[in-house]
């Protein structure tokens, strides 16, 4: 973390799935290790405060995995923004209609998929259906464009979202108040959603951990599974 601050202060950004925990077949099957809030709350601490968890999930859906979180935190793809007081940053997560929502359960249910209702819009997994990845796409972005939302692709998942709701914009959103403002910010991350984050990391001065096996991505440095990022970050 020091090489990679330069002697400045360093705000960290980090995803959950894939990132902090492991992925499981659904959402719920999560297995976070034991005193995660906890341990993320002594990074936070050490770091003066200028941590953030930037994950797609609500933020009840990641306090009710591991408690109440003592760091700041963005849920909901960057629309439901709060720094460490919970004091929330920006206007909130904006519902779903209802018809595509509706028309978003319809179609898990035919499809054999997980369907996951989000503050912000809602998810089709199928992870337990990768054959179904073409027709799952197709389907939502015409749903999208039906009811002028935004469709998000993240690992055996598509996302509909409001039209500017993505992890760069709830980096841009903390970097523009303290404690996070003038510092060199560092995206950790391993899915595609994370590229927004990455970008802005980068655009700030700052850089981005990819999670996982190499692809193509804005990261300029990579760790290889959940187990580095938590030595990494000192954690374990």
């Amino acid at each position: 973390m020091r090489d990679i601050s330069r002697g400045k202060p360093l705000a960290l950004f980090l995803d959950f799935d894939g990132t902090l925990v492991e992925l499981a077949a659904s959402p719920d099957a999560i297995e976070p290790r034991a005193g995660l809030g906890q341990a993320l709350g002594k990074l936070a601490g050490r770091l003066e405060g200028r941590c953030a968890i930037v994950s797609g999930r609500a933020i009840a859906d990641l306090e009710n995995h591991v408690g109440a979180l003592a760091v700041a935190v963005a849920g909901s793809h960057g629309s439901d923004v709060r720094n460490a007081a919970r004091e929330p940053l920006g206007a909130g997560p904006a519902g779903l209609p209802d018809a595509a929502e509706r028309a978003l359960r319809k179609f898990a249910t035919a499809e054999g998929l997980n369907f996951e209702e989000k503050p912000h819009g809602g998810a089709l997994h199928y992870r337990t259906a990768p054959e179904k990845e073409e027709a799952t796409r197709a389907f939502a972005r015409d749903l999208a464009e039906e009811h002028g939302w935004a469709v998000q692709h993240g690992k055996c998942v598509v996302e509909l979202v409001s039209h500017g709701a993505n992890k760069g914009g709830a980096v841009t959103c903390f970097m523009s108040a303290p404690p996070f403002e003038g510092a060199v910010p560092v995206f950790v991350g391993d899915d595609l959603t994370d590229e927004a984050g990455f970008r802005v990391c980068r655009e700030l001065g700052g850089t981005a951990i990819l999670v996982g096996e190499e692809r193509e991505s804005q990261a300029e440095h990579r760790l290889p599974d959940v187990a580095a990022v938590h030595r990494w970050l000192e954690l374990s």
